[in-house]
């Protein structure tokens, strides 16, 4: 085992590469603030494109850009509920001709559940 070790170097160590003739990317600083007015800023490469919102690292809050960019408006659809799908696919009459031949058959026992139309094993008391 002690044939596999590298000697002088530890684990989580020191980089032993050389920085010289490395070109960092150009950076900026882009400063945010948070509707709980706290102010962070982030370095971001100067090359990407700038996120009008960012999450405040203090407190969660969604921070909006200083430097005055503003959100995207999203379109939102409306939300659709299931009386509206299903208004798509039939109109008021036909649903309410659907609704008196289902009563119709329920009160005539053609459908609907078994205990609803078993025969009444108990006698009523006549008084």
């Amino acid at each position: 085992m002690a044939e596999r070790t590298l000697r002088g170097a530890r684990l989580g160590g020191q980089s032993f590469e050389d920085e010289r003739g490395i070109e960092f990317a150009a950076r900026q600083q882009v400063g945010y603030r948070c509707e709980n007015k706290h102010e962070f800023e982030i370095t971001m490469s100067v090359e990407a494109d700038i996120p009008a919102e960012w999450e405040c690292p203090r407190c969660g809050a969604n921070a909006l850009s200083t430097a005055g960019i503003e959100p995207e408006e999203k379109n939102e659809k409306p939300v659709r509920t299931h009386w509206d799908m299903l208004l798509e696919r039939r109109s008021e009459t036909e649903l309410e001709d659907i609704l008196k031949e289902r009563l119709e058959l329920l009160r005539g026992g053609e459908i609907g559940p078994a205990h609803l139309h078993r025969p009444s094993t108990r006698k009523r008391k006549v008084s």
